[in-house]
């Protein structure tokens, strides 16, 4: 029997963020062997719509075992029949489960660094051909990485994702349309004091209908406009390995020094990746209040009340975004204690809450 709080996250996918009609063609991409009941309870619901669904499934084990034994080219290149049903698709919806996070550990980063630019174009083919949603799934390796209970994590979960969407996207449209027309971005904190453009671009509401867990504002830099440093007290993860202590530096939109002191070289290789990974592709706030620690997972970390993260690589076209890339990369700072965002010149954040 399914817990009928998979068929109530299974309604809020299905009837709100990605709004499945009769007739379409719905994706539900299946990751880890325990996201099988959210699975269940989203084919059930796309039927109920009226779509076609179909599932694929993919882990972390199978990605291990192409980055040790496949050819280079196997590696390089997006998967067929994954490219094949991203074209197939009206809808996806990701259902991400997690494994041990140091699952690539031993493996070449230039490997891994070739497999995400493959994975990178089914990314942006998922953006630019169909409605999409990704929610995070929590397991014993999401407890383990978050330090927490797996009954706890799970309570969390919960408590991150049925929640009443259309209310809090309401109240984040509210501080969003505070920050339209400004310019100017300064971000200062520990280590940190940088400043990029937003003219001309859009701050979108995150309000559930892409992420879930959801609740942020973001933007997109004018892509050489970033100038100054900052640094990154969270742990960030890239290609499912963990990078601590990174710290940039930007001059004309562009990462012109870049260090880390766990992970250097993998983070070389991620800003190595094409011509647009040394540049941001977004800025974003935090704002769901229904999470308040960091777990070590970035689409929870980022929706966090009080953080804000930089994105190296991909920007949204929605938000006005040019920059290119097979790179989109967030990576958090918590400005809960210390830091503050100006826009204009003007505090507008500060300690981890909004001013204006």
């Amino acid at each position: 029997m399914i817990d009928p709080r998979w068929r109530d996250l299974a309604e809020i996918l299905v009837g709100y963020s990605t709004e499945v009609r009769p007739g379409d063609r719905v994706l539900i991409a299946m990751v880890e062997p325990e996201t099988f009941p959210a699975a269940q309870a989203v084919y059930e619901a796309a039927l109920v719509a009226g779509a076609d669904p179909q599932v694929h499934f993919a882990s972390a084990w199978l990605q291990r075992a192409l980055l040790r034994f496949g050819s280079d080219d196997l590696i390089g290149r997006p998967a067929d029949l994954e490219r094949q049903a991203l074209e197939w698709a009206d809808v996806y919806i990701g259902l991400r489960g997690g494994r041990n996070p140091h699952e690539f550990a031993g493996i070449a980063p230039e490997r891994i660094a070739a497999h995400r630019r493959a994975m990178g174009e089914l990314s942006a083919l998922r953006t630019a051909r169909a409605r999409w949603t990704l929610v995070r799934l929590p397991n014993e390796a999401f407890a383990t990485a978050a330090g927490t209970a797996l009954d706890e994590t799970f309570d969390r979960f919960w408590c991150a994702v049925l929640r009443p969407w259309s209310h809090d996207a309401a109240r984040w449209r509210t501080m969003a349309a505070a920050l339209k027309g400004g310019r100017q971005v300064r971000l200062t904190g520990p280590g940190t004091d940088l400043s990029f453009s937003v003219a001309g671009r859009r701050w979108v509401v995150g309000d559930g209908r892409i992420n879930l867990p959801d609740g942020e504002i973001y933007t997109a830099p004018v892509e050489d406009s970033a100038e100054g440093v900052i640094a990154f007290e969270q742990p960030a993860s890239w290609a499912g390995q963990r990078i601590e202590g990174i710290r940039l530096v930007f001059r004309a939109g562009a990462v012109v020094e870049a260090s880390a002191t766990r992970g250097e070289a993998l983070l070389l290789q991620a800003l190595a990746l094409d011509s647009g990974a040394r540049r941001l592709g977004e800025f974003g706030i935090g704002v769901n209040d229904g999470i308040d620690r960091f777990t070590g997972d970035i689409l929870f970390d980022e929706k966090i009340a009080g953080t804000i993260h930089l994105a190296l690589g991909r920007s949204y076209v929605e938000c006005g975004g040019r920059n290119d890339s097979a790179l989109h990369w967030d990576i958090v700072k918590d400005l809960r204690k210390a830091g503050a965002i100006d826009l204009d010149g003007r505090p507008i954040f500060a300690n981890g809450a909004f001013l204006i």
